[in-house]
Order: C-alpha cells, then sequence, then structure tokens
C-alpha cells in the first residue's frame, strides 16, 4: 500500500491511497474461510459448503469491507504521521468505475482542505480594551436594600402604606367596571412599590375590605403583571386590561436598620464593624461577580482584534463541499451560504488559537486537571455550606475526570484560563473602569 499527497496549491491537496492485492489478500481469505465454517446454507452440512459457493456469495462484500477498514487507517494513519494541518476532514473523491469483481489493485482520492500559513502576531503592540466593572453607588444602594428587606420584619397595619404588601381579589371588568362574563378572577399578592406613582397614590390609605380599580397602565413598565394574574402574554392582551381589586389582606415588610445587627446577619458577626465597611464589602463583592463578565468581553475584543490583524484565505470551495457532510441532516446550497460566513469566522479564530497553542506550548498536565477539579468540587460545596469531614477529594476528582465528556468540558474551561492569561499577559491592556449598565450597553453596540 501506498500513500501519498499531491497540492493543488497552498489551500487544496488530494491524498491518494494505491491498494494492491497483497494488502487485503491474506486478511480476505482468513474471513471466508471463517464465513465457511459457520455458513448455514440449504443442501450442504455446516463446514463444508464449497469455498467457491462462500466466495461467490459474500466475496465481495468482504473485500469491500476489508478494503474499508484499510483505506480509513491508512488516510488518518498518515495525516498523523506526516503532521499534515488540515481542515475539516478528508473528502473521498466519488468513484463509479471500480470492478469489484475482477479488480485486483485499487486507488482512491481524497480531497484535502489545507490550514494556511501566515506570520502569528500576538504582542504587546496590539491594544484591547479590558472592561473593569465598578460597582457605582446606585449599586451599592440597591444591594443593601435588598439585604435590608431580606432580614426585614414583618408588621401589618390598618391601612395601605410605604412598603405594604397587599393581597387581594382581581376581577376583570369593562369600561363601566361591569364584571367581564367568564373573564379573568384570582387572588393574589403584590407589592405597593409594583404600582406607579399616581396609582399607588390612589391605593394609599386603603383598608381591608375596600375595593379599587387598576388597569394594566397602573403598574410600572418592568413589573410583571401576567405572572400574579396567572396569564401568558397574549391573554393579557386579549382581557380588557382593567380590574377591581378587593383588598383582602394587608402586611409590610419593614427593612432592617442599617446597624450592627445588619452587619453581622449578612457577612458574619464582627466581620464588619461601620457603614462605611460594609458598603466597601459589598462593591468589593459586587464587583467580584461581574470578573467572569468582564473577561468573556475581554476574551470576544481578543477575537475580533486578531481576526482583524491576521488576514489570511481558507480553501473555501472545500470547506463548503465539507460543510454537506458535517451534519446529520445535510445542509442545501442557500442554508450553506448563508451559515459560512460564521463557520468562516468561526474557523479562522480556531487556526489562530491553535497557533497561539502550539507555539506558546500552552497545555493543561494531567496533575493541574485534577488539582483545578479539585477546587472547583469545592467550590460547589462552599455553595450549600457543605464541608464533609474526611472528605477524599482526590477520589471525587478522579471519579469526576473518569466521565469522559465532563472531562473535556473542565480541560477546556483550564484551557481557556490558561489561554486569557496568555493574552492578559502579552497584549496591551486598555483598562476602563465602567459600571454595570455602561458594560451592558457596549455589547449592544
Amino acid at each position: 500500500m501506498k500513500v501519498n499527497v499531491q497540492k493543488k496549491d497552498d489551500l487544496n491537496a488530494v491524498l491518494t491511497v494505491s491498494i494492491e492485492e497483497s494488502d487485503y489478500r491474506e486478511k480476505v481469505d482468513k474471513t471466508l474461510k471463517d464465513y465457511r465454517k459457520k455458513a448455514n446454507i440449504p443442501g450442504f452440512r455446516p463446514g463444508h459448503v464449497p469455498a467457491g459457493l462462500i466466495k461467490k456469495q459474500f466475496g465481495k462484500s468482504v473485500l469491500i469491507e476489508e478494503v474499508n477498514h484499510i483505506l480509513q487507517h491508512a488516510v488518518y494513519d498518515h495525516i498523523q504521521e506526516e503532521k499534515l494541518d488540515i481542515l475539516g476532514n478528508p473528502l473521498p473523491v466519488e468513484q463509479t468505475d471500480i470492478d469489484w469483481d475482477n479488480q485486483k489493485d485499487f486507488n482512491f482520492d481524497y480531497e484535502l482542505g489545507m490550514a494556511p500559513e501566515f506570520e502569528l502576531k500576538v504582542n504587546g503592540r496590539i491594544k484591547v480594551p479590558f472592561m473593569k466593572v465598578v460597582a457605582d453607588d446606585e449599586m451599592v444602594d440597591r444591594y443593601i436594600n435588598d439585604y435590608a428587606r431580606r432580614f426585614g420584619t414583618m408588621s401589618y397595619p390598618e391601612a395601605v402604606e410605604e412598603n405594604a404588601i397587599l393581597k387581594g381579589t382581581f376581577t376583570e371588568v369593562d369600561k363601566k367596571d361591569q364584571a367581564v362574563e367568564g373573564g379573568v378572577e384570582v387572588e393574589t399578592t403584590f407589592a405597593l412599590d409594583a404600582l406607579k406613582d399616581k396609582a399607588a397614590k390612589t391605593v394609599a390609605g386603603r383598608k381591608v375590605g375596600d375595593s379599587f380599580t387598576l388597569d394594566t397602565k397602573s403598574f410600572k413598565d418592568d413589573f410583571n403583571l401576567g405572572g400574579i394574574l396567572k396569564l401568558d402574554e397574549d391573554q393579557l392582551k386579549a382581557s380588557t386590561g382593567r380590574f377591581t381589586v378587593e383588598l383582602k389582606e394587608l402586611s409590610k415588610l419593614d427593612p432592617a436598620p442599617l446597624n450592627q445587627e445588619l452587619f453581622d446577619k449578612v457577612f458574619g458577626e464582627g466581620t464588619v464593624s461601620s457603614e462605611e465597611d460594609f458598603r466597601a464589602r459589598i462593591k468589593a463583592d459586587a464587583e467580584r461577580v461581574f470578573v467572569g463578565d468582564s473577561d468573556r468581553k475581554f476574551y470576544q475584543d481578543v477575537r475580533d482584534k486578531l481576526l482583524e490583524k491576521m488576514k489570511f484565505d481558507l480553501p473555501e470551495a472545500f470547506l463548503k463541499r465539507w460543510m454537506k457532510t458535517a451534519t446529520e441532516e445535510p445542509m442545501s446550497e442557500e442554508e450553506i451560504e448563508s451559515k459560512f460566513p460564521e463557520m468562516k469566522d468561526d474557523m479562522r479564530w480556531q487556526i489562530i488559537e491553535n497557533r497561539v497553542i502550539r507555539e506558546n506550548d500552552i497545555k493543561v498536565e494531567h496533575e493541574e486537571l485534577v488539582e483545578f477539579t479539585k477546587q472547583m468540587v469545592l467550590q460547589q460545596m462552599a455553595q450549600y455550606g457543605q464541608f464533609p469531614e474526611g472528605l477524599d477529594l482526590d477520589q471525587i476528582a478522579n471519579n469526576v475526570l473518569g466521565n469522559r465528556e465532563e472531562a473535556q468540558r473542565i480541560n477546556d474551561q483550564l484551557f481557556q484560563q490558561k489561554l486569557m492569561k496568555f493574552f492578559k499577559d502579552t497584549l496591551k491592556l486598555d483598562e476602563k473602569e465602567v459600571t454595570y449598565e455602561e458594560f451592558v450597553k457596549s455589547f449592544s453596540k
């Protein structure tokens, strides 16, 4: 058997596998002998079927199977041994003139899409924005208010007042405030601060047993009225959007005062001892949450910047043919044309990323993978306050990594971290502090 590669141009090549009779004959004959021993053909005792009949009945299929087996190994072994940098998978060139009954030697061609040669430029002259999300006073105040409410106390006022929670029966009515036959009627709960200012002033002072009218415009734009009424968006639109509310119960959440008791409940006894320290700790914790978001945005910006800087061609015609075979359901020409630009950028980035990994010897050792998995397990347990005694982290990590898919996911995650560190250490970061709102807006640009 011979395998050779002939380049058509810098991005396309043909791999040819030449198979001679000596490459498959011994294996085919042995398989046919095994068939003869086991064949159950009417008129012949098992093991006594004439060899010629076995060959006539099974010879071609056995030959085809063995040739395909040789081909599969020959193609991929040659690519690995010669370290051919290919894109996608080899595509067999269709042959319609093979005579399996009489032909002894065979030639099979495979199209190859070759990875392009280009100069990898990843250095400190390339500037990439890095957005550090900072928690502004408004965000810190929101966190403090949330904590105050979470550790607040319930009271039961006689009339609706600030921070009140109302429970009542909503009944759908028409413009004359008459109940709609078959309309919405549901008992539900909502907070006074879900109402817009004008509606809240109308409801303020109401007592249990009172009734009043609200419509969809009475509620703040970001309030999910359909959710409390158990209606989906279409059902809410189909209603009159107008409801009488009979007040059944009234309660109030009194926020906890900003004092040492609250500080201890939130962060543990004695951890924080002043309002200034409390705000600083909330600010630091909030900003820590956004680190992952900043890193993901940075990595996307690195991708965009390097794709812009490094121009190289791809074997586009080959890749479009390969796309037809790459999915379970064959894609139409229209689908391929519509999806190709995105796939092309993804492949260009994969090529750049692989070159960065190879040229900078970025790798994940097994010991690193185990340690990373152990830390991941500890973090997950900490989220649920679990710290069992006698915990064998090594055993747990090995069990997790025993699942091939999970091991690959964790390996990819660790690789991503190493690549992130490499880009941060190598490129010039244009750091900028932004609020979370400004950060979110940057995605829409």
